[in-house]
């Protein structure tokens, strides 16, 4: 079923509370102040049905000026709006108001309705019509219905309700897929069941029992009951109104303008990158240091205005700007706001959030607007590059760049096989992703850092895998570090021998002198068989003024794999490791397992040298000790 939110908008006092009472039968006026003075002073909440199973949440939001903060905690989750004219007043100060606040907001369709027709004549009733249809022109309004009703009078109830039925099928439906967030507008307490918040679904779907964060505070929670229009359900929508129970929560610790969210998919940030739109009809010019108020969602937030492309921005026109906050809020890209003045306070404009965490900026930087401006006006493939690119080499997945680009999930994964195909990303890890551009600039610094080490250590066979890893990564594991160097490898860039990374095109070269000492050392450890001389007792026996550069050809047969390391102190020759494991296959083949005793037995040595020998295989996963057998691991039986 289509989930749809249709809010009121217009003048005090011009029959938006008795308009939604008439369409629905509920009296949204929930407070006692509300009831003495006629008006509406928190946003209040009704259901609409339809002969045919079709629902709509409507928003009756306060008319009067002072409490346009309270308007705009109820517009947030609007879908389609009813802008609403009393036919004995016409247009009035706070419909102009509204309209461009839902403007602001990025509503897209609704109906204009002429309310209180039993007051007026025909001839009066159609000047406000001419009011109603300039005053929508250009706006999101222009050539929507406009009908005529008498909530005393039941006049037109019967063609609105018509009308309505007829956006609510046309409007767009909103995915559930993604994360859900709900902004709060109202926290209480109930008794037997604690903290209850409510709120208008957004984004995505909750169920009970799902785990909740609430942001910007960050506090953890579990939703123990729901109710949507004051009916329990299992699960709530994206366009549904709905109110959770949550667990382990006081009321004190939520708050009106906190939003609960699914955890870890929205981080609180102080920045804000956006393009600005300040109204045609605002008095004043926003200057570059402005403080403004920042309404977004069901929360208010003090903040600095810096403009980054002009100086002062006058009405009507729009600008890129920097957001700075007082304090920490939690928004995604796309995200609508709308900005009042300080002081004196008023709707002055509004606009769309383009990064939600930016770095600081200066202004006039050509790169940071050129960077904007693709954020904002880029394709859905530019835009996930785009985000692929920021995150560098950390491997973001399919929901991180879908967040960061702002597009869903679903859109976003089959963007990501498009750009695969064409080379732009590259996959090191399933569902991981890295931007060709990233994996350019890691091939520089990674060539510039082996070429180092080849020139520095000649007889290497590589730098040690570790200390790459260490040299070029700093924020992800060494499981992501090494995906990064296998796609150098997969494309013939770079080669691994055992632990160690070598630029493709590099050998050892050693010279007569040097390929002597080879010969001899590996003469030295074969003869030695499973009991050779430790590594410094054949050190020692070369000449001293040979001796260093008899270590550096040892290591490059270690490194290169012609020598086998069992201990600091010991190695093997390649063929006597081999022997070994021969050895250990044979007798596993036979037993199953094998003990210490049966493989020093069959090495023809001492228990100190088969010892060495298991250990060294239980490092090199060859093996896996049960008590006191070992077994062979699978892809070694083989």
């Amino acid at each position: 079923m289509k989930h749809v939110i249709i809010g009121t908008a217009g003048h005090v006092d011009h029959g938006k509370t008795v308009l939604v009472k008439a369409l629905t039968g509920t009296d949204t006026d929930r407070l006692a102040e509300e009831k003495r003075r006629g008006i509406t002073i928190e946003p209040g909440f009704a259901r609409l049905d339809w002969p045919d199973g079709t629902q709509a949440g409507i928003v009756d939001v306060p008319g009067h000026e002072k409490f346009i903060k309270n308007m705009l905690a109820g517009a947030g989750g609007i879908d389609l709006a009813m802008l609403v004219i009393a036919a004995d007043e016409g247009v009035m100060p706070q419909t102009v108001e509204h309209l461009d606040i839902l403007s602001l907001l990025g509503v897209q369709g609704g109906l204009v309705v002429l309310t209180k027709a039993e007051l007026v004549d025909d001839d009066w009733l159609e000047f406000v019509r001419r009011q109603a249809l300039e005053l929508t022109e250009g706006t999101f309004l222009e050539g929507a219905p406009i009908l005529s009703v008498s909530a005393v009078t039941g006049q037109g109830i019967p063609e609105l309700r018509d009308a309505l039925y007829r956006l609510v099928q046309e409007a767009r439906e909103k995915s559930a897929l993604a994360p859900f967030r709900l902004p709060i507008d109202r926290v209480f307490s109930v008794d037997g069941f604690g903290t209850v918040v409510t709120g208008t679904l957004t984004e995505g779907a909750v169920r009970v029992g799902d785990a909740v964060e609430l942001v910007p505070s960050g506090l953890q929670s579990r939703v123990r009951t729901l109710q949507v229009h004051s009916e329990s359900v299992d699960a709530a929508y994206a366009g549904q109104r709905a109110a959770l129970n949550l667990t382990n929560l006081q009321k004190t610790e939520v708050h009106r303008g906190d939003a609960a969210v699914r955890p870890g998919s929205a981080r609180p940030s102080r920045m804000l990158d956006v393009r600005l739109r300040c109204l045609r009809s605002a008095k004043r010019t926003v200057l570059n240091g402005s403080q403004i108020h920042l309404y977004h969602g069901t929360s208010v937030h003090l903040a600095k205005a810096v403009l980054l492309d002009r100086d002062e921005l006058r009405p009507g026109e729009s600008c890129l700007a920097q957001l700075r906050l007082t304090e920490p809020m939690a928004v995604k890209q796309g995200d609508r706001f709308v900005i009042r003045f300080y002081s004196p306070v008023e709707t002055i404009g509004g606009g769309k959030v383009l990064d939600p965490r930016p770095l600081r900026h200066k202004r006039h930087d050509p790169v940071v607007l050129d960077n904007l401006i693709l954020r904002e006006q880029g394709s859905g493939s530019q835009r996930l590059l785009q985000a692929a690119e920021e995150f560098g080499v950390s491997l973001p997945d399919s929901s991180q760049l879908a967040e960061r680009s702002g597009l869903d999930t679903g859109a976003a994964v089959s963007l990501l096989a498009d750009l695969l195909n064409q080379g732009k990303l590259a996959e090191p890890l399933p569902g991981r992703y890295a931007a060709a551009s990233a994996l350019d600039a890691l091939w520089d610094r990674c060539r510039e850092l082996l070429s180092a080490y080849h020139q520095k250590h000649p007889l290497h066979a590589g730098m040690p895998a570790a200390e790459l890893r260490q040299k070029l990564f700093r924020q992800i594991t060494p499981a992501e570090g090494d995906a990064l160097l296998e796609v150098f490898r997969a494309e013939g860039r770079m080669k691994r021998a055992e632990n160690h990374w070598a630029l493709a095109e590099f050998s050892i070269r050693l010279t007569k002198r040097q390929t002597a000492l080879r010969d001899a050392l590996l003469e030295r450890f074969l003869r030695g068989g499973p009991e050779p001389d430790t590594v410094e007792a054949v050190l020692d026996s070369i000449p001293p003024e040979r001796r260093e550069e008899a270590r550096q050809v040892l290591e490059s047969l270690l490194t290169g794999g012609e020598l086998v390391r069992l201990s600091p102190e010991l190695c093997w020759h390649r063929e006597v490791f081999q022997k070994g494991l021969d050895i250990l296959r044979t007798l596993c083949a036979d037993h199953g397992t094998v003990t210490l005793a049966e493989v020093r037995d069959a090495l023809d040595t001492t228990r100190k040298y088969a010892l060495l020998f298991l250990e060294a295989c239980d490092r090199r996963q060859i093996t896996v000790r049960e008590g006191d057998c070992r077994r062979l691991k699978l892809k070694f039986h083989d």
